[in-house]
């Protein structure tokens, strides 16, 4: 049965249900409970609280399947380190041409490449 805690203020079913309410009922759900049963207790259908328990273990096999984060997320990081080098040798190479002497002509190579 719910609890108190598990109804709002006025002693009725929510209107919407909160991820942490929906996990409760999965882990019911997961326990053995009957789906029937709990689908009566709370008022929601039963395919939608299937539902919730296929988002619920969707979630976290997700989760154990991690390896060290997320693969975007590394190569995000590893574009931006690449970047970051060749920005490096752009502006070494800049000084060492402007240093040799070379600086008008790299502007002029800009310009007629910008043209």
């Amino acid at each position: 049965m719910l609890t108190e805690r598990q109804l709002n203020g006025s002693g009725e079913l929510p209107e919407r249900w909160s991820a942490k309410r929906k996990t409760e009922i999965v882990l019911r759900l997961l326990r053995g409970e009957d789906l029937g049963q709990i689908s009566r207790e709370i008022q929601v259908a039963p395919q939608v609280i299937e539902e919730w328990r296929r988002a619920f273990l969707a979630g976290a096999e997700a989760g154990l399947k991690k390896r060290g984060g997320d693969p975007l997320e590394s190569e995000l990081v590893r574009t931006r380190a690449k970047l970051g080098e060749t920005l490096m040798r752009l502006e070494l190479a800049e000084m060492l041409l402007e240093k040799r002497g070379y600086m008008d002509d790299l502007k002029r190579l800009r310009r007629s490449e910008n043209s």
